[in-house]
């Protein structure tokens, strides 16, 4: 049962992680170059297929993880310090993620409703430094889950 937690925690993550890189390293790069009243527009259609992953992804993360802590580990008294790091930077993560669906992004939600392609870049742009913030925690959190274990 160990490895359906652990396939599920890293489909997760590959998921998140991935998309976050493809989104901030070659679709902000392609989309850049487009006019602002197609740039926003196709951003919204972006964020709308992408983040219910993201949901996912929040959920399964730390159920897969707590299952394979309390398995694998016992509980909490056991852990390898870079369990406790990972638990950390994946909490954090999960936090600015709650943040940017309920700020920036509702915000931008309804500026491109109202056709308020100004203030929907503006929320765009926060999003986009907040999503660059998780990639790299992300990023972090992946490689210390990854090697901790050979440290």
């Amino acid at each position: 049962m160990i490895t359906i937690a652990l396939a599920l925690h890293l489909l997760a993550t590959l998921i998140w992680v991935g998309g976050m890189f493809f989104a901030i390293m070659v679709l902000r790069l392609a989309a850049g170059e487009l006019d602002p009243p197609i740039r926003v527009p196709l951003w919204g259609r972006v964020f709308q297929r992408f983040f219910p992953w993201v949901w996912m992804a929040v959920i399964i993360l730390p159920l897969s993880g707590y299952w394979m802590i309390f398995s694998v580990w016992g509980g909490f008294a056991g852990l390898p310090l870079h369990v406790h790091i990972m638990q950390a930077l994946g909490l954090i993560m999960i936090l600015i993620y709650l943040h940017i669906w309920f700020a920036p992004y509702r915000r931008f939600r309804i500026a491109l409703s109202n056709s308020d392609i100004p203030e929907a870049g503006k929320n765009l742009n926060q999003i986009r430094i907040l999503v660059t913030v998780n990639l790299i925690i992300g990023l972090v959190t992946s490689v210390v889950g990854s090697t901790g274990r050979y440290w």
